[in-house]
């Protein structure tokens, strides 16, 4: 009949070849504004936020055009949701005075999420060593609870597989990824000297091997001498840990030495000195040449501040 509605509905095409729970999980992975206070930050996110220079540009542009690329959240059974990444920009918005953050709710179990979350943090241009250290051993963690072979070997953390499986999406190599698991071991002082670039990487994968009382020890010895160990020392005070020697006296004695690299350094130019030196001077007697020509000077000195003083 003409003017009647008909009640028969096209299916979509999409929804032709996908499955009901297909369709739900889409549903699910919208995008919409969630309000921040219903968010939580991800548990023992590794990667810090810094209200700097960055995050002030950052806010800025949060008021002017909003969130761009929406961040990436879980729903939890409480009915919250979890912050896998966007971290930042979850800040920015707070800073700015919005009330919600532009999100795609994925769904994603604990496991699978902390592998995107370091993954999705480590685009950023700069990543300090404590931040991959923790987001190493996070990442490690949740493959080896997917079931990926961890066979004990004689490497620093004693994951064989797995680690080479984070090696293969990192520009680090296995043993640099071993070296920055290892650092999570060390404490937050001695962490944050390897942030600073005060300690090296090698010097303080030897360090994260003493326990708590006797890396707290270094860090009295740093403080006292304002030199961090080099990586000899450091070696020597992990052999002396391991045979049940590292005391306190220990740590003052190996810290207390002269360095090579503490030594003053004397750098005269080879063209300028030897100018003023005689030709009939072998280059092998310059030293002590030169000495003798300071002595001599010296000399010359006292005998003209005595006179002055006359």
């Amino acid at each position: 009949m003409a003017g009647r509605k008909s009640d028969f509905t096209l299916t979509k095409l999409d929804d032709l070849f996908t499955t009901q729970a297909q369709r739900d999980e889409e549903q699910l992975s919208k995008i919409r504004d969630i309000p921040l206070e219903l968010i939580d930050d991800f548990p023992d996110h590794p990667f810090k936020v810094r209200d700097d220079e960055d995050m002030m540009q950052l806010v800025e542009s949060v008021k002017e055009r909003g969130v761009i690329t929406p961040a990436t959240v879980r729903q939890k059974e409480d009915g919250r949701y979890e912050l896998v990444s966007g971290h930042r920009r979850k800040r920015a918005c707070e800073l700015a005075g919005f009330e919600t953050l532009r999100s795609e709710i994925v769904d994603l179990n604990r496991d699978e999420a902390t592998i995107l979350m370091v993954e999705s943090n480590f685009q950023r241009s700069e990543i300090l060593p404590s931040e991959k250290a923790f987001a190493y051993k996070l990442r490690l963690e949740a493959m080896k609870r997917q079931g990926f072979r961890s066979d004990l070997t004689s490497d620093p953390v004693g994951q064989k597989f797995s680690v080479e499986k984070i090696a293969d999406n990192s520009n680090d190599s296995k043993t640099q990824i071993q070296r920055y698991i290892r650092l999570t071991n060390l404490v937050p002082e001695l962490l944050e000297f390897v942030d600073e670039g005060r300690i090296k990487m090698r010097p303080a994968v030897e360090l994260s091997y003493l326990d708590e009382d006797c890396q707290r020890d270094v860090v009295d010895e740093i403080d006292l001498n304002d030199a961090t160990p080099s990586h000899d020392q450091t070696i020597r005070m992990r052999k002396l840990f391991n045979e049940g020697n590292l005391t306190t006296e220990a740590i003052h004695a190996v810290m207390s030495e002269e360095k090579p690299n503490q030594k003053e350094k004397i750098v005269l130019r080879g063209d300028r000195v030897r100018q003023l030196i005689p030709k009939n001077i072998p280059v092998s007697q310059t030293e002590d040449f030169v000495c003798k020509a300071l002595e001599h000077y010296n000399k010359f000195l006292r005998n003209r501040a005595e006179r002055d003083s006359r």
